[in-house]
Protein backbone atom coordinates (compact mmCIF):
# COMPACT_ATOMS: atom_id res chain seq x y z
CA UNK A 1 0.00 0.00 0.00
CA UNK A 2 2.74 2.23 0.71
CA UNK A 3 5.13 0.95 -2.17
CA UNK A 4 3.35 2.52 -5.25
CA UNK A 5 3.62 -1.11 -6.60
CA UNK A 6 0.82 -2.58 -9.14
CA UNK A 7 -0.58 -5.48 -7.89
CA UNK A 8 1.52 -8.16 -9.90
CA UNK A 9 4.55 -6.70 -8.74
CA UNK A 10 3.77 -6.57 -5.82
CA UNK A 11 2.81 -9.88 -5.21
CA UNK A 12 5.85 -11.19 -7.13
CA UNK A 13 7.85 -8.89 -4.58
CA UNK A 14 5.70 -10.73 -1.68
CA UNK A 15 6.53 -14.34 -3.06
CA UNK A 16 9.88 -13.48 -3.26
CA UNK A 17 9.99 -13.07 0.38
CA UNK A 18 7.88 -16.27 0.87
CA UNK A 19 10.40 -18.72 -0.82
CA UNK A 20 12.99 -16.64 1.06
CA UNK A 21 11.58 -17.75 4.65
CA UNK A 22 11.22 -21.53 3.36
CA UNK A 23 14.26 -21.40 2.69
CA UNK A 24 16.12 -19.78 5.51
CA UNK A 25 13.50 -22.77 7.39
CA UNK A 26 15.60 -25.69 6.40
CA UNK A 27 18.88 -24.03 7.66
CA UNK A 28 19.45 -24.77 11.99
CA UNK A 29 17.91 -22.56 13.99
CA UNK A 30 21.24 -20.57 15.28
CA UNK A 31 21.90 -20.09 11.39
CA UNK A 32 19.14 -18.79 10.47
CA UNK A 33 18.66 -15.08 8.61
CA UNK A 34 15.08 -14.64 8.19
CA UNK A 35 14.56 -12.37 11.56
CA UNK A 36 13.96 -9.15 12.73
CA UNK A 37 15.16 -7.70 16.13
CA UNK A 38 12.47 -6.47 18.73
CA UNK A 39 13.92 -2.55 17.52
CA UNK A 40 15.62 -3.27 13.83
CA UNK A 41 12.48 -2.25 11.87
CA UNK A 42 12.24 1.41 13.20
CA UNK A 43 16.11 2.07 12.90
CA UNK A 44 17.53 2.54 10.09
CA UNK A 45 20.78 0.67 10.88
CA UNK A 46 17.93 -2.25 11.65
CA UNK A 47 16.21 -2.25 8.29
CA UNK A 48 20.04 -2.18 6.78
CA UNK A 49 20.72 -5.35 8.20
CA UNK A 50 17.58 -6.51 7.49
CA UNK A 51 18.01 -5.76 4.03
CA UNK A 52 21.44 -7.15 3.97
CA UNK A 53 20.49 -10.38 5.16
CA UNK A 54 17.72 -10.78 3.08
CA UNK A 55 19.67 -10.12 -0.16
CA UNK A 56 22.54 -12.80 0.87
CA UNK A 57 19.10 -15.48 1.42
CA UNK A 58 17.83 -14.10 -1.98
CA UNK A 59 21.03 -14.95 -3.65
CA UNK A 60 21.15 -18.76 -2.48
CA UNK A 61 17.43 -19.09 -2.86
CA UNK A 62 17.89 -18.35 -6.89
CA UNK A 63 20.97 -20.13 -6.76
CA UNK A 64 18.59 -23.08 -5.56
CA UNK A 65 15.78 -23.02 -7.25
CA UNK A 66 17.72 -22.05 -10.74
CA UNK A 67 13.86 -23.77 -12.52
CA UNK A 68 11.71 -21.13 -10.90
CA UNK A 69 14.23 -17.83 -11.07
CA UNK A 70 16.19 -16.47 -14.19
CA UNK A 71 18.97 -14.66 -11.85
CA UNK A 72 18.14 -11.29 -12.42
CA UNK A 73 15.47 -10.87 -10.31
CA UNK A 74 15.82 -8.66 -7.39
CA UNK A 75 13.97 -7.61 -4.52
CA UNK A 76 13.13 -3.64 -5.08
CA UNK A 77 10.98 -2.98 -1.69
CA UNK A 78 11.63 -0.33 -0.07
CA UNK A 79 13.83 -0.66 3.36
CA UNK A 80 11.34 0.09 5.88
CA UNK A 81 8.76 -1.75 3.61
CA UNK A 82 11.07 -5.06 3.66
CA UNK A 83 11.96 -4.92 7.37
CA UNK A 84 7.91 -4.50 7.84
CA UNK A 85 7.20 -7.63 6.13
CA UNK A 86 10.04 -9.59 7.57
CA UNK A 87 8.98 -8.87 10.97
CA UNK A 88 5.08 -10.14 9.95
CA UNK A 89 6.33 -13.11 8.44
CA UNK A 90 9.12 -14.02 11.15
CA UNK A 91 6.52 -14.74 13.47
CA UNK A 92 5.46 -17.73 11.88
CA UNK A 93 7.02 -21.73 10.84
CA UNK A 94 5.81 -22.15 7.30
CA UNK A 95 7.61 -25.67 7.07
CA UNK A 96 5.60 -26.43 10.15
CA UNK A 97 2.28 -25.35 8.95
CA UNK A 98 -0.37 -27.38 7.19
CA UNK A 99 -0.15 -27.80 3.59
CA UNK A 100 -4.39 -27.50 3.21
CA UNK A 101 -3.65 -24.36 5.12
CA UNK A 102 -1.02 -23.05 2.88
CA UNK A 103 -2.67 -24.09 -0.51
CA UNK A 104 -5.52 -21.83 0.64
CA UNK A 105 -3.58 -18.94 1.62
CA UNK A 106 -1.54 -19.06 -1.46
CA UNK A 107 -5.02 -19.32 -3.62
CA UNK A 108 -5.94 -16.03 -2.02
CA UNK A 109 -3.14 -14.24 -2.35
CA UNK A 110 -3.32 -15.17 -6.23
CA UNK A 111 -6.84 -14.29 -6.52
CA UNK A 112 -6.78 -11.16 -4.92
CA UNK A 113 -3.63 -10.01 -7.39
CA UNK A 114 -3.19 -11.95 -10.41
CA UNK A 115 -7.05 -12.53 -11.35
CA UNK A 116 -7.43 -10.63 -14.69
CA UNK A 117 -10.05 -11.31 -17.42
CA UNK A 118 -8.76 -14.93 -17.68
CA UNK A 119 -10.37 -16.04 -15.29
CA UNK A 120 -9.82 -19.70 -16.01
CA UNK A 121 -6.89 -20.09 -13.97
CA UNK A 122 -8.76 -20.11 -10.87
CA UNK A 123 -10.53 -22.98 -9.52
CA UNK A 124 -12.39 -22.65 -6.67
CA UNK A 125 -11.07 -25.15 -3.68
CA UNK A 126 -14.61 -26.61 -2.73
CA UNK A 127 -14.46 -28.35 -6.41
CA UNK A 128 -10.30 -29.04 -6.39
CA UNK A 129 -11.36 -31.11 -2.73
CA UNK A 130 -13.87 -32.98 -4.34
CA UNK A 131 -12.25 -33.92 -7.57
CA UNK A 132 -9.25 -35.45 -5.56
CA UNK A 133 -11.13 -36.96 -2.88
CA UNK A 134 -13.22 -38.77 -5.68
CA UNK A 135 -10.04 -39.89 -7.73
CA UNK A 136 -8.57 -40.88 -4.55
CA UNK A 137 -4.85 -41.09 -6.62
CA UNK A 138 -2.86 -43.36 -4.76
CA UNK A 139 1.41 -43.46 -3.96
CA UNK A 140 2.46 -45.14 -6.73
CA UNK A 141 0.29 -43.21 -8.94
CA UNK A 142 1.69 -40.18 -11.48
CA UNK A 143 -0.73 -36.81 -11.39
CA UNK A 144 -0.90 -34.69 -13.95
CA UNK A 145 -2.68 -31.10 -14.47
CA UNK A 146 -2.01 -30.38 -18.28
CA UNK A 147 -3.71 -26.56 -17.99
CA UNK A 148 -2.21 -26.13 -13.95
CA UNK A 149 -2.88 -22.25 -13.95
CA UNK A 150 -1.28 -21.67 -10.00
CA UNK A 151 -1.58 -25.38 -8.96
CA UNK A 152 -4.49 -25.77 -6.88
CA UNK A 153 -5.24 -29.29 -7.88
CA UNK A 154 -1.39 -30.31 -7.91
CA UNK A 155 -1.25 -28.74 -3.81
CA UNK A 156 -4.62 -30.11 -3.15
CA UNK A 157 -3.60 -33.93 -4.09
CA UNK A 158 -0.20 -33.45 -2.43
CA UNK A 159 -2.27 -32.29 1.23
CA UNK A 160 -4.70 -35.52 0.22
CA UNK A 161 -1.68 -37.96 0.14
CA UNK A 162 -0.16 -36.17 3.65
CA UNK A 163 -3.55 -36.89 4.60
CA UNK A 164 -3.30 -40.70 3.55
CA UNK A 165 -0.22 -40.63 5.03
CA UNK A 166 -1.06 -39.51 8.41
CA UNK A 167 -3.85 -42.41 8.69
CA UNK A 168 -1.64 -45.16 7.78
CA UNK A 169 1.39 -44.00 9.95
CA UNK A 170 -1.48 -43.10 12.55
CA UNK A 171 -0.09 -39.94 13.12
CA UNK A 172 -2.22 -36.38 14.55
CA UNK A 173 -1.47 -32.83 13.30
CA UNK A 174 -1.74 -31.59 16.50
CA UNK A 175 0.40 -33.89 18.41
CA UNK A 176 3.36 -35.49 15.91
CA UNK A 177 6.52 -34.61 17.21
CA UNK A 178 9.46 -33.61 15.11
CA UNK A 179 10.88 -37.07 14.14
CA UNK A 180 7.06 -38.06 13.18
CA UNK A 181 7.15 -34.33 11.42
CA UNK A 182 10.53 -34.90 9.54
CA UNK A 183 9.72 -38.54 8.12
CA UNK A 184 6.05 -37.72 6.80
CA UNK A 185 7.65 -34.63 4.90
CA UNK A 186 10.24 -36.67 3.79
CA UNK A 187 7.66 -39.44 2.54
CA UNK A 188 5.45 -36.44 0.73
CA UNK A 189 8.64 -34.87 -1.35
CA UNK A 190 9.85 -37.97 -2.43
CA UNK A 191 5.96 -38.46 -3.71
CA UNK A 192 5.67 -34.92 -5.23
CA UNK A 193 9.19 -35.12 -7.17
CA UNK A 194 8.69 -38.27 -8.71
CA UNK A 195 4.74 -38.59 -9.55
CA UNK A 196 3.25 -34.84 -9.71
CA UNK A 197 3.30 -33.30 -12.96
CA UNK A 198 1.93 -30.07 -14.39
CA UNK A 199 1.84 -27.73 -17.67
CA UNK A 200 0.47 -24.70 -18.61
CA UNK A 201 1.01 -22.27 -21.66
CA UNK A 202 1.63 -19.04 -19.24
CA UNK A 203 4.97 -18.60 -18.00
CA UNK A 204 3.73 -16.76 -14.86
CA UNK A 205 1.84 -18.94 -14.34
CA UNK A 206 4.50 -21.69 -13.85
CA UNK A 207 6.34 -20.07 -11.62
CA UNK A 208 3.31 -19.00 -9.98
CA UNK A 209 2.61 -23.25 -9.80
CA UNK A 210 5.99 -23.94 -9.00
CA UNK A 211 6.41 -21.37 -5.43
CA UNK A 212 3.07 -22.96 -4.42
CA UNK A 213 4.40 -25.73 -5.00
CA UNK A 214 7.48 -25.38 -3.32
CA UNK A 215 5.50 -24.08 -0.48
CA UNK A 216 3.70 -26.99 0.25
CA UNK A 217 6.74 -29.18 0.56
CA UNK A 218 7.87 -29.73 -3.34
CA UNK A 219 11.44 -28.86 -4.70
CA UNK A 220 9.09 -26.92 -7.35
CA UNK A 221 10.15 -29.24 -10.09
CA UNK A 222 8.68 -30.97 -13.06
CA UNK A 223 6.02 -28.19 -14.09
CA UNK A 224 6.53 -27.46 -17.50
CA UNK A 225 6.13 -24.31 -19.35
CA UNK A 226 4.33 -25.85 -22.80
CA UNK A 227 1.16 -25.85 -24.76
CA UNK A 228 -0.98 -28.91 -24.14
CA UNK A 229 -2.85 -29.15 -26.85
CA UNK A 230 0.19 -28.51 -29.30
CA UNK A 231 2.39 -31.48 -27.52
CA UNK A 232 4.39 -33.21 -28.10
CA UNK A 233 4.94 -31.12 -31.07
CA UNK A 234 5.89 -27.18 -30.24
CA UNK A 235 8.52 -24.78 -29.25
CA UNK A 236 8.24 -23.44 -25.82
CA UNK A 237 11.32 -24.06 -23.59
CA UNK A 238 9.69 -26.75 -21.07
CA UNK A 239 9.09 -29.20 -24.41
CA UNK A 240 11.98 -31.44 -24.60
CA UNK A 241 11.93 -32.03 -20.53
CA UNK A 242 8.08 -32.72 -21.14
CA UNK A 243 8.82 -35.04 -23.96
CA UNK A 244 11.16 -37.04 -21.78
CA UNK A 245 8.89 -37.22 -18.40
CA UNK A 246 5.50 -37.27 -19.67
CA UNK A 247 5.00 -38.89 -22.63
CA UNK A 248 1.66 -40.11 -23.74
CA UNK A 249 0.27 -42.98 -22.14
CA UNK A 250 2.36 -42.46 -19.10
CA UNK A 251 -0.42 -41.38 -16.76
CA UNK A 252 -2.85 -42.42 -13.97
CA UNK A 253 -4.90 -39.72 -13.35
CA UNK A 254 -5.29 -36.44 -14.88
CA UNK A 255 -7.38 -33.47 -12.75
CA UNK A 256 -7.95 -30.37 -14.42
CA UNK A 257 -9.89 -27.03 -15.27
CA UNK A 258 -8.58 -26.31 -18.78
CA UNK A 259 -9.85 -23.01 -20.06
CA UNK A 260 -13.31 -23.52 -22.20
CA UNK A 261 -15.01 -20.86 -24.27
CA UNK A 262 -16.18 -19.97 -27.84
CA UNK A 263 -14.08 -16.48 -27.29
CA UNK A 264 -10.66 -18.06 -27.08
CA UNK A 265 -11.06 -20.92 -30.09
CA UNK A 266 -8.11 -22.81 -31.86
CA UNK A 267 -8.02 -22.42 -35.54
CA UNK A 268 -4.57 -23.25 -36.14
CA UNK A 269 -5.21 -26.46 -38.31
CA UNK A 270 -1.38 -27.49 -37.37
CA UNK A 271 -2.84 -27.83 -33.66
CA UNK A 272 -6.41 -29.13 -34.70
CA UNK A 273 -4.97 -31.65 -37.78
CA UNK A 274 -3.85 -34.64 -34.32
CA UNK A 275 -7.29 -34.57 -32.82
CA UNK A 276 -10.51 -36.33 -33.36
CA UNK A 277 -12.41 -34.23 -32.36
CA UNK A 278 -11.29 -31.10 -34.02
CA UNK A 279 -12.63 -33.14 -36.81
CA UNK A 280 -16.51 -32.93 -38.55
CA UNK A 281 -18.90 -36.27 -37.87
CA UNK A 282 -21.52 -37.07 -38.99
CA UNK A 283 -24.56 -39.77 -37.82
CA UNK A 284 -24.90 -43.18 -38.96
CA UNK A 285 -28.07 -45.37 -39.51
CA UNK A 286 -26.61 -47.56 -36.05
CA UNK A 287 -26.65 -44.67 -33.78
CA UNK A 288 -23.04 -43.83 -33.63
CA UNK A 289 -20.83 -41.51 -35.92
CA UNK A 290 -18.73 -41.29 -38.31
CA UNK A 291 -15.56 -39.01 -38.85
CA UNK A 292 -15.70 -37.53 -42.05
CA UNK A 293 -11.95 -36.56 -42.44
CA UNK A 294 -12.79 -32.91 -42.83
CA UNK A 295 -11.46 -30.62 -39.98
CA UNK A 296 -13.68 -27.82 -38.56
CA UNK A 297 -12.59 -24.46 -38.86
CA UNK A 298 -12.41 -23.60 -35.02
CA UNK A 299 -13.12 -26.00 -31.69
CA UNK A 300 -13.59 -24.34 -28.60
CA UNK A 301 -10.19 -25.78 -26.17
CA UNK A 302 -12.21 -27.59 -23.56
CA UNK A 303 -13.42 -29.94 -26.67
CA UNK A 304 -9.61 -30.66 -27.38
CA UNK A 305 -8.53 -31.01 -23.55
CA UNK A 306 -10.97 -33.81 -23.08
CA UNK A 307 -9.16 -35.73 -26.27
CA UNK A 308 -5.40 -34.61 -25.17
CA UNK A 309 -6.40 -35.35 -21.40
CA UNK A 310 -7.40 -39.30 -22.87
CA UNK A 311 -4.00 -39.30 -25.17
CA UNK A 312 -2.11 -38.89 -21.49
CA UNK A 313 -3.81 -41.64 -19.74
CA UNK A 314 -3.00 -44.95 -19.31
CA UNK A 315 -5.08 -47.48 -20.49
CA UNK A 316 -7.21 -47.92 -17.11
CA UNK A 317 -6.56 -44.02 -16.11
CA UNK A 318 -8.90 -42.07 -14.31
CA UNK A 319 -9.69 -38.14 -15.42
CA UNK A 320 -11.53 -35.55 -13.38
CA UNK A 321 -12.29 -32.63 -15.46
CA UNK A 322 -14.17 -29.02 -15.20
CA UNK A 323 -16.44 -28.69 -18.67
CA UNK A 324 -19.52 -26.36 -19.54
CA UNK A 325 -22.54 -28.26 -19.56
CA UNK A 326 -22.75 -27.48 -22.95
CA UNK A 327 -20.94 -30.47 -24.28
CA UNK A 328 -23.07 -32.83 -22.25
CA UNK A 329 -26.08 -31.39 -22.54
CA UNK A 330 -26.10 -29.81 -26.55
CA UNK A 331 -27.38 -31.50 -29.45
CA UNK A 332 -24.87 -29.91 -31.59
CA UNK A 333 -22.24 -31.92 -29.22
CA UNK A 334 -23.51 -35.06 -28.95
CA UNK A 335 -20.78 -36.52 -31.34
CA UNK A 336 -17.99 -35.53 -28.61
CA UNK A 337 -20.43 -37.25 -25.98
CA UNK A 338 -20.34 -40.65 -28.04
CA UNK A 339 -16.69 -40.65 -28.47
CA UNK A 340 -16.34 -39.93 -24.76
CA UNK A 341 -18.63 -43.24 -24.13
CA UNK A 342 -16.74 -45.13 -27.11
CA UNK A 343 -13.00 -44.02 -25.38
CA UNK A 344 -14.05 -44.22 -21.39
CA UNK A 345 -15.86 -45.42 -19.03
CA UNK A 346 -17.85 -42.69 -17.37
CA UNK A 347 -17.46 -42.66 -13.49
CA UNK A 348 -19.47 -40.04 -12.15
CA UNK A 349 -20.95 -36.43 -13.44
CA UNK A 350 -21.46 -34.16 -10.89
CA UNK A 351 -23.66 -30.42 -11.60
CA UNK A 352 -22.10 -27.75 -10.25
CA UNK A 353 -24.23 -24.31 -9.64
CA UNK A 354 -23.51 -21.37 -10.75
CA UNK A 355 -21.99 -19.61 -7.78
CA UNK A 356 -18.83 -21.71 -7.91
CA UNK A 357 -16.96 -19.40 -10.64
CA UNK A 358 -18.81 -16.25 -10.47
CA UNK A 359 -17.57 -15.91 -7.15
CA UNK A 360 -13.82 -17.22 -7.47
CA UNK A 361 -13.35 -16.43 -11.34
CA UNK A 362 -16.26 -13.55 -11.77
CA UNK A 363 -17.31 -16.19 -15.03
CA UNK A 364 -20.82 -16.52 -15.55
CA UNK A 365 -20.79 -20.32 -16.32
CA UNK A 366 -23.00 -23.37 -15.70
CA UNK A 367 -20.06 -25.97 -15.21
CA UNK A 368 -20.16 -30.02 -14.65
CA UNK A 369 -17.40 -31.99 -13.07
CA UNK A 370 -16.50 -35.27 -15.26
CA UNK A 371 -14.86 -38.32 -14.55
CA UNK A 372 -13.70 -40.76 -16.69
CA UNK A 373 -11.75 -43.90 -16.97
CA UNK A 374 -9.39 -44.84 -20.36
CA UNK A 375 -10.78 -47.88 -21.96
CA UNK A 376 -8.01 -50.84 -23.10
CA UNK A 377 -8.21 -51.47 -26.58
CA UNK A 378 -9.73 -54.83 -25.92
CA UNK A 379 -12.56 -53.56 -23.88
CA UNK A 380 -13.37 -50.78 -27.10
CA UNK A 381 -13.06 -53.47 -29.84
CA UNK A 382 -15.28 -55.95 -27.99
CA UNK A 383 -18.04 -52.43 -27.23
CA UNK A 384 -17.53 -52.08 -31.25
CA UNK A 385 -18.61 -55.87 -31.69
CA UNK A 386 -21.38 -55.07 -29.60
CA UNK A 387 -20.25 -56.79 -26.22
CA UNK A 388 -20.21 -53.99 -24.68
CA UNK A 389 -21.99 -54.47 -20.97
CA UNK A 390 -24.01 -51.23 -18.76
CA UNK A 391 -22.95 -50.34 -15.73
CA UNK A 392 -23.88 -47.70 -13.05
CA UNK A 393 -22.56 -44.38 -12.95
CA UNK A 394 -22.54 -42.11 -10.34
CA UNK A 395 -24.77 -38.32 -10.52
CA UNK A 396 -25.08 -35.62 -8.17
CA UNK A 397 -26.22 -32.18 -8.27
CA UNK A 398 -24.75 -29.71 -5.52
CA UNK A 399 -27.28 -26.71 -5.17
CA UNK A 400 -25.16 -25.65 -2.52
CA UNK A 401 -21.14 -24.62 -2.19
CA UNK A 402 -21.00 -22.54 0.82
CA UNK A 403 -21.14 -19.26 -0.07
CA UNK A 404 -23.81 -17.37 -2.61
CA UNK A 405 -23.38 -15.11 -5.77
CA UNK A 406 -21.84 -12.03 -3.68
CA UNK A 407 -19.31 -14.21 -1.83
CA UNK A 408 -21.47 -14.41 1.14
CA UNK A 409 -20.92 -17.28 3.59
CA UNK A 410 -23.93 -19.38 4.48
CA UNK A 411 -24.87 -21.81 7.02
CA UNK A 412 -27.48 -24.11 7.64
CA UNK A 413 -30.61 -23.54 9.04
CA UNK A 414 -33.32 -24.55 10.94
CA UNK A 415 -36.81 -24.76 9.41
CA UNK A 416 -37.81 -21.61 11.51
CA UNK A 417 -34.56 -20.24 9.88
CA UNK A 418 -32.05 -20.20 12.87
CA UNK A 419 -28.59 -20.88 12.02
CA UNK A 420 -27.72 -24.83 13.00
CA UNK A 421 -24.79 -24.60 16.13
CA UNK A 422 -22.85 -27.66 16.19
CA UNK A 423 -19.98 -28.23 18.88
CA UNK A 424 -16.22 -29.42 17.06
CA UNK A 425 -13.63 -30.91 19.08
CA UNK A 426 -10.26 -30.02 18.39
CA UNK A 427 -6.70 -30.63 19.90
CA UNK A 428 -3.49 -28.82 20.64
CA UNK A 429 -0.14 -28.75 21.32
CA UNK A 430 0.96 -26.14 24.32
CA UNK A 431 4.74 -25.76 25.68
CA UNK A 432 4.14 -25.70 29.69
CA UNK A 433 7.65 -25.99 31.49
CA UNK A 434 8.95 -27.08 29.26
CA UNK A 435 7.22 -30.25 27.83
CA UNK A 436 4.43 -30.57 25.20
CA UNK A 437 0.89 -31.08 27.03
CA UNK A 438 -1.87 -32.04 24.38
CA UNK A 439 -5.06 -30.17 25.45
CA UNK A 440 -8.40 -30.70 24.05
CA UNK A 441 -11.09 -27.45 22.90
CA UNK A 442 -14.44 -27.64 22.35
CA UNK A 443 -16.37 -24.92 20.16
CA UNK A 444 -19.65 -24.21 19.33
CA UNK A 445 -19.32 -23.22 15.34
CA UNK A 446 -22.23 -22.95 12.94
CA UNK A 447 -22.31 -25.49 9.99
CA UNK A 448 -21.59 -24.22 6.25
CA UNK A 449 -23.81 -24.99 3.98
CA UNK A 450 -21.97 -26.60 1.76
CA UNK A 451 -23.25 -29.85 -0.53
CA UNK A 452 -19.38 -30.85 -1.88
CA UNK A 453 -18.04 -33.20 0.93
CA UNK A 454 -21.15 -35.12 1.46
CA UNK A 455 -21.31 -35.73 -2.53
CA UNK A 456 -17.64 -37.18 -2.06
CA UNK A 457 -18.64 -39.44 0.54
CA UNK A 458 -21.63 -40.84 -1.17
CA UNK A 459 -19.50 -41.73 -4.09
CA UNK A 460 -16.89 -43.33 -1.92
CA UNK A 461 -20.06 -45.27 -0.62
CA UNK A 462 -20.95 -45.82 -4.20
CA UNK A 463 -17.38 -47.22 -5.53
CA UNK A 464 -17.74 -50.02 -2.31
CA UNK A 465 -20.81 -51.48 -3.53
CA UNK A 466 -20.06 -50.42 -7.75
CA UNK A 467 -16.61 -51.17 -8.53
CA UNK A 468 -15.14 -49.37 -11.37
CA UNK A 469 -15.40 -51.33 -14.73
CA UNK A 470 -13.11 -53.58 -15.98
CA UNK A 471 -11.09 -53.58 -12.44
Amino acid sequence: GNEGMPKDAAFWQFLYLIFCKMHDERSPRDRRQFWAGPTEQFEAAGQQAIQKRIGKLFTEVKQAHKGVFRGNEEISLSRRALAFIVSELAKYEFTRTDVDAKGAAYQEIVGTNLRGDRGQYFTPRGPIKLVVKMLDPKEHERILDPACGTGGFLVATLAHMMERFRKEEDVQPETENTAEFESLNTRLRRFANNHVFGCDFDPFLIRATQMNMVMAGDEGGHLYHINSLEFPNGHLEGLAQAKKEIPFGSIDVVITNPPFGSEIPITDPHILNPFELAHVWEPIESGGFRNTGRIQGSVAPEILFIERCMHWLKPGGRMGIVLPDGILGNPAAEYIRWWILRNAWVLASIDLPVEVFIVEANVNILTSLLFLKKKSVKAIHQQDLGAAKDYPVFMAVAENVGYDRRGNKQYKRSPEGDELIQEVETKESIRVNGRNIIRTLKRKQKIVQDDLPTIAERYLEFRKQHPEPEV
